[in-house]
């Protein structure tokens, strides 16, 4: 949706469009923010982002073959705390399971 507004913000402008899509114009603005400031991402991106390197590290250290309930223990030996529904949301994400 935002790219959409980007490549047509210079014909129509961006709160014209954003009324006819039903979407806040700063809903456009916040997310150009986050797009330009990494420091403005939710901490829920900024943990995700780094849980994905250590869950795609234990999961490789261990033969590909680990699913996600032995990815959560490792992870906790490592003293890495996670909830396990996490872990299986982003093994999903990743591509690995």
């Amino acid at each position: 949706m935002v790219s959409f507004i980007d490549d047509h913000r210079a014909d129509y402008g961006v709160e014209p469009i954003c009324a006819q899509l039903q979407i806040a114009p700063s809903t456009f603005y916040e997310h150009k923010a986050r797009q330009a400031d990494p420091g403005r991402l939710p901490d829920r991106t900024k943990r995700d982002a780094e849980l994905s390197f250590d869950i795609r590290r234990v999961w490789e250290e261990n033969f590909q073959v680990y699913g996600a309930r032995k990815v959560w223990r490792q992870m906790n030996r490592e003293d890495i705390e996670v909830a396990r529904c996490t872990i299986e949301r982003l093994m999903q994400r990743l591509g690995i399971e």
